[in-house]
């Protein structure tokens, strides 16, 4: 009798998540010759990568990275995408894992042109999540012009009402359908990497920074959005309360991390991340004031050491290294105050600028959702890699806070462990 570990290896490998770490695990096991299933949850791969302006270290916009990934995938038979898909149970141990993945409708099947006729005809308007409800869109839509799959998506929240019968009647090529039913899918797979990525911590639940409370405070993940050219605005950075284009930004570091209240951790991109930001105001509007709120300023490496050196260096940002204690509203003009004891004078100061943004941490996305596999979790929810049992791992983000290049190359370093688990013992 044998084992799972001694068993007979499938030679499938099983991807979760179609985020950076997922498409990179995904191809570097395909391009060798192995079958992959590549699952994620949203309508869309790309992650969180999709919804940046720019990533580093080149500064690149998604397009750069992503688009010839998409183009691997695509011509490469090895790899099967299912979107919209939740994995909900897996057995087995490694060689031999059982999988059940739940894959959700979509109501609009590859007949899809892109010819936009379903949106035009909604008149609901649903929130945006990838521009974290900033703005609102049809209910027929496409997730951002470089979604991939290249396809519209038909939100729940319409099916049932007239406008889901408008998009269907819309569409010329009967690629709306509103039949459409979730269904089961078993696979059998010898080895699962987790690349379930991260989820920006909920700023609500920091009570002494105001998110919520005054809508010209906003996170760092929303500034991205709101920089891109593919934005809720466009590209153009204007403070939510009145779209004034904003003459002075507080970033404030560390909204939620290393803080005990919690997340105990340093989320490692934060700093690298408010730099760039800063970057991006200066660039539209070179007469406006910055000032950056840090514990430490943490940049890992001889590039991010020069970025910073680089924005130091310039006479309209200020860094006041400090842990912010509160904001306060002028309820007439919405400008924010910002108030911090420079722990380098020993001083209290106060800051009124037109915008906050705060570098909130980074979550790994099963620290609130429960992976349903049998995996060792550390207090603060990443997913412990056990080498030793082997068979199920866990890259990028999932695993630890990373920027893309670090998790690209842990993802490059996972998709080879799980390769290994498929060569028969």
């Amino acid at each position: 009798m044998t084992d799972d570990k001694q068993a007979p290896a499938s030679g499938s490998i099983l991807v979760v998540g179609g985020g950076i770490s997922g498409l990179t695990t995904a191809l570097e096991a395909a391009e060798v010759g192995y079958e992959v299933f590549l699952v994620e949850k949203n309508p869309y791969l790309g992650g969180r990568v999709a919804q940046l302006k720019q990533y580093f270290p080149k500064l690149c916009p998604p397009t750069c990275g992503l688009e010839i990934n998409f183009r691997r995938i695509k011509d490469n038979p090895r790899i099967k995408v299912l979107t919209m898909a939740d994995v909900e149970k897996v057995s087995g141990g490694p060689g031999n894992y059982k999988v059940e993945i739940k894959v959700n409708p979509r109501y609009v099947n590859e007949n899809c042109t892109l010819c936009g006729e379903c949106a035009k005809a909604c008149k609901m308007e649903v929130s945006n999540d990838f521009n974290f409800g900033m703005d609102r869109i049809k209910g027929a839509y496409l997730p951002h012009e470089m979604a991939f799959p290249a396809r519209y998506v038909i939100s729940p929240q319409i099916i049932g009402a007239e406008d889901a019968q408008r998009a269907k009647d819309a569409c010329k090529y009967d690629a709306v359908d509103l039949d459409m039913t979730a269904k089961t899918l078993n696979l059998d797979v010898g080895a699962v990497v987790w690349a379930t990525g991260w989820q920006p911590y909920d700023a609500n639940r920091i009570d002494n920074l105001g998110y919520g409370r005054y809508p010209n405070i906003i996170t760092n993940m929303m500034m991205e959005r709101l920089s891109a050219p593919n934005g809720p605005t466009k590209g153009l950075i204007q403070r939510p309360s009145d779209d004034k284009a904003p003459e002075s930004v507080a970033f404030v570091q560390c909204a939620g991390s290393r803080d005990e209240n919690h997340l105990p951790y340093c989320s490692y991109i934060c700093c690298m991340a408010s730099l760039k930001q800063a970057t991006y105001v200066r660039e539209q509007f070179p007469d406006a004031k910055i000032y950056i709120y840090y514990i430490d300023i943490r940049t890992p490496g001889q590039r991010y050491e020069k970025f910073y050196q680089d924005i130091k260096a310039d006479e309209n940002i200020f860094l006041i290294k400090g842990k912010v204690a509160e904001v306060a509203e002028d309820p007439d003009t919405k400008n924010i105050t910002v108030v911090a004891e420079n722990a380098v004078t020993g001083e209290k100061t106060r800051q009124t600028v037109d915008m906050v943004v705060l570098a909130t941490g980074m979550q790994p996305t099963a620290a609130t959702t429960k992976l349903p596999a049998d995996l060792t979790f550390n207090a603060d929810g990443f997913i412990v890699n056990d080498f030793e049992k082997g068979g199920m791992f866990a890259a990028g983000c999932a695993n630890k806070p990373a920027d893309v290049m670090s998790s690209n190359q842990n993802a490059t370093g996972m998709a080879l462990k799980a390769i290994q688990t498929l060569v028969r013992r």
